[in-house]
């Protein structure tokens, strides 16, 4: 169950106060209260500032122009700004325009273009992106002392500082006064307020601001009764609504909250000493320093006197937007961790003899592959394990474990397409005795006969240097029966070098012989020397069978 906890008056607080705003900054943990009708009997321009984290009150000093006295203005969170729109001074509605930058305590009048609103107070805004939205309110002009009330939609862009009067489509709001207004993903919801007849409302409507389009909501549940001059905070998905009147002498102190995706009202019951009826009330969500709990702060009771209470209210609400931050900052970690681990494991693999621990080869390629993340091979043979990851050029890239390091080659395991492959791996930086040695390895096939052809690049000779590959390519497998379906595409390697992952046509009776003759033998004419692996280095792949 929800719980009220009414907080201890502390010294330099505002006071008395109606008709002021209150506003959560630097994620709740300070809340702004700027302006109202105080203990003077008089409008204020003053500001006191809410530190949650210490429960304390301070007035620190501004800077800059302060704007004059008022009540019944809007204040608008952007940022560490407040940005400060109409109201009344006591006599005459307001038109001009302030900003509060809240980490210097300094007070703007910015220049503003375009077509702003028509002076006027109780009117409602809220804040989409960086647009500043303001509807509604009521105004008169000094040569008639009827009030005009407005159903009107400006936007200010916060960036560029322009007015401009938008048009909207649907069925727009009726024009009304002492209304709410706040924004929901790219929605703004503007509940009940006083209409030109003085007749309360509880309807509910709601603006696309991409659109530009009015809804008029259907609603369910136990409805809200109709009011003006009531409070309503925002947080996730459910609007709370507080207080109001219906005339001076009916106010009230119960709450309701609203579900914004299926529409329907609830009277929410409280625990806890909970505020007094009352209107013209502030309030704000400290979200997310202190999740999940509401302040209200003031307003004015049936005897229109001005209130210096203040109330939390603990919803145990726990936002989606918590829910995916907590999610999305996991995920993050998680993946810097794995990017951090493959950066620190390098892209070249350091050349080393038979070992018990086989290295792992990681090789880039532009195209995709289905790599799983661990291959079981058969209980003779050790388990290959193969990662998949972005890195940070976009690029693919899979790993392959030595199984045999011999002079000028390598012999590879590794998973493609699903598939477990085997292969030779040959270096480009082969001696001459070496590379003569291979040319002379082509095997010949005869018509009509199964088998293959391998055909060594020459890495010495190539007619056109600039289609050159550098390297040599080879193909070997111990693979006893492979499938010609089984061939997969070429791939290109980072550094525009190109190696053919091909599966060829092995006759059994060839293919053990084709593989011995395809690996150098270190005996032969070789001194054993071992050269690095680079990305440049790389060897043709054949699937592996069980044996």
């Amino acid at each position: 169950m929800m719980r009220w906890e009414k907080l201890e008056i502390q010294r330099g607080g505002p006071g008395k106060r109606w008709g002021h705003t209150c506003n959560a900054v630097r994620g709740g943990q300070l809340l702004y209260i700027v302006g109202g009708y105080g203990e003077d009997n008089a409008q204020t321009n003053k500001v006191h500032v809410y530190d949650t984290t210490t429960r304390t009150w301070s007035e620190p000093e501004m800077q800059g122009t302060l704007p004059v006295p008022r009540d019944s203005h809007s204040c608008t969170t952007v940022g560490d700004k407040l940005f400060v729109f109409g109201g009344t001074d006591g006599n005459i509605p307001l038109k001009d325009l302030h900003i509060l930058d809240t980490s210097t305590n300094t007070w703007m009048t910015p220049y503003v273009k375009g077509e702003g609103p028509e002076a006027r107070e109780g009117h409602s805004a809220a804040l989409i992106g960086k647009r500043l939205f303001i509807f509604g309110g009521c105004g008169k002009s000094f040569d008639t002392p009827v009030e005009e009330y407005f159903d009107d939609l400006y936007i200010l862009n916060t960036e560029t500082m322009l007015w401009k009067r938008v048009a909207t489509t649907g069925i727009p709001p009726a024009k009304r006064n002492s209304h709410t207004c706040v924004s929901w993903k790219n929605k703004i919801i503007v509940i009940g307020g006083e209409d030109t007849q003085n007749y309360y409302m509880s309807d509910v409507h709601m603006l696309d601001a991409d659109t530009l389009t009015w809804t008029k909501l259907v609603t369910n549940g136990e409805l809200l009764p109709p009011r003006a001059g009531h409070t309503t905070i925002a947080l996730g998905k459910n609007l709370f609504v507080f207080g109001g009147f219906t005339d001076a002498e009916d106010l009230y102190n119960d709450l309701y909250m609203f579900d914004l995706e299926t529409f329907t009202w609830t009277k929410v019951m409280t625990i806890g000493e909970g505020p007094s009826a009352r209107f013209s009330m502030a309030g704000s969500t400290l979200h997310p320093q202190h999740g999940g709990v509401l302040i209200f702060i003031g307003g004015c009771n049936k005897k229109l006197e001005a209130l210096d209470d203040m109330f939390y209210l603990f919803t145990g609400i726990v936002t989606e937007n918590e829910r995916d931050e907590r999610k999305l900052e996991k995920l993050s970690l998680r993946k810097q961790l794995r990017l951090k681990s493959q950066e620190q494991q390098g892209l070249t693999l350091t050349p080393v003899c038979d070992t018990d621990t086989p290295p792992m080869l990681t090789l880039e390629t532009d195209k995709p592959m289905t790599m799983p993340s661990h291959i079981q091979f058969p209980p003779n043979r050790q388990n290959v394990y193969v990662n998949e990851y972005h890195n940070p050029h976009g690029k693919r890239t899979f790993q392959a474990k030595v199984t045999k390091n011999i002079t000028n080659c390598y012999t590879i395991e590794t998973v493609i397409d699903g598939k477990p492959l085997r292969g030779v791996l040959f270096s480009n930086n082969i001696k001459k005795t070496a590379a003569d040695d291979l040319r002379r390895k082509r095997v010949a096939v005869e018509s009509g006969k199964k088998g293959f052809e391998h055909v060594m690049m020459d890495t010495t000779k190539s007619p056109d240097p600039e289609h050159h590959t550098p390297g040599a390519t080879s193909a070997a497998s111990d693979m006893k029966t492979p499938a010609a379906s089984n061939a997969s595409p070429p791939h290109e390697v980072s550094g525009g070098v190109k190696s053919s992952l091909e599966v060829n046509k092995l006759n059994p009776s060839t293919a053990a012989e084709d593989t011995a003759n395809s690996i150098p033998n270190p005996n032969h004419g070789h001194d054993g020397e071992s050269e690095a692996l680079t990305g440049e280095e790389h060897g043709v792949l054949a699937p592996t069978q069980q044996v």
